[in-house]
């Protein structure tokens, strides 16, 4: 496949040199280019910082900001960033109120988190939350407990409002571990991930195939399965999700439907225009949706739909301001 890149192990690299300059008048890289952070700091203020590897944007960089995050630190494609860049990124967002680590659950991220926050544990305050909202959980998936995937934007949203509002590292980290079992995805995918060094795709689907539970580091699914109609893949995506899904009273539904880095707007408000349709009988009309691509998983052609029930609380942390490269309200 014919790519706009130099070398796979410079792709990073460049990526972030442009993204910053696009969005300069809120992201600057930190010391040494070895993380991106939001141009201007709040002082007193929790520092809010994720990360993970190239490839999934705009995750995480694109969430920097302010109601949103203070850092991100970016890996080579699908690899983890090292401790050195996370706590540099520590060492220079944290204004005095200590360090929330949001992390996805892949091995690689949650160890360099661990040991990042173990060197700095002498002279930053911190607290992680990992998220963990795949309801691909099953033993065909290549990680240790659920993954975290689109739901990562939900949690990320949420902890910066509140940041931004003033809570401190006890409160976000008890709001981050209680959305734990209120928030769920699943993707599907009718491509592979077309990797850049090889340009191989890291599964291999027949024309009418597809790979349901997939993860967004172009691991395979639960299973594959024949190519269906957008009705039947779109049951197939949210009846385990509300399967797992713990009740909540009075709960104010989002929904996020997000492009895996090869699926055009058309198909995806498409699939949103489906999933209410599926949604309705169950007793789901989301109060706000996000349609778009968010987290990505380099050019896999397919979608994954995310559900979280939000008390009104929460909900209220979704809709307060943010202002980053990616969303703007």
């Amino acid at each position: 496949m014919t790519r706009f890149l130099h070398a796979a192990d410079t792709a990073a690299a460049q990526s972030l040199a442009g993204f910053v300059a696009a969005h300069e008048d809120l992201v600057a890289f930190g010391v040494e280019g070895k993380f991106v952070r939001r141009r201007v700091l709040t002082p007193g203020k929790v520092a809010v910082i994720s990360g993970g590897g190239a490839g999934h944007e705009p995750l995480h960089c694109g969430f920097i900001g302010a109601g949103m995050l203070d850092a991100a630190c970016t890996g080579h494609v699908f690899t983890s960033p090292t401790p050195d860049q996370i706590l540099a990124a520590m060492d220079e967002t944290d204004t005095g109120a200590g360090c929330l680590l949001v992390v996805k659950n892949y091995d690689g991220d949650v160890m360099n988190f661990e040991m990042a926050a173990e060197m700095a544990a002498g002279r930053h305050r911190i607290e992680t939350v990992i998220v963990e909202d795949d309801a691909a959980y099953g033993p065909s998936v290549r990680s240790r407990g659920r993954r975290g995937v689109a739901g990562t934007v939900v949690v990320e949203k949420l902890l910066g409002a509140a940041a931004e509002r003033g809570d401190d590292l006890a409160g976000l980290k008890a709001l981050g571990e209680g959305l734990s079992g209120r928030v769920r995805s699943m993707g599907v995918a009718l491509r592979g991930v077309s990797l850049p060094d090889t340009g191989r795709e890291t599964f291999a689907l027949g024309p009418d195939e597809m790979e349901i539970g997939v993860g967004i580091h172009g691991e395979p699914g639960l299973y594959r399965t024949g190519r269906a109609g957008p009705e039947e893949i779109v049951r197939l995506l949210c009846e385990p999700v509300l399967a797992q899904l713990s009740p909540l009273a009075d709960a104010c539904p989002l929904l996020i439907v997000n492009g895996f880095g090869g699926t055009p707007p058309i198909e995806l408000h498409l699939a949103h225009n489906l999933i209410r349709t599926f949604l309705r009988p169950h007793g789901i009309v989301p109060a706000r949706a996000l349609v778009g691509t968010f987290v990505t998983s380099l050019d896999m052609a397919g979608l994954s739909v995310t559900l979280a029930l939000l008390t009104p609380a929460e909900f209220a942390l979704w809709c307060a301001p943010v202002a980053t490269p990616t969303l703007v309200w």
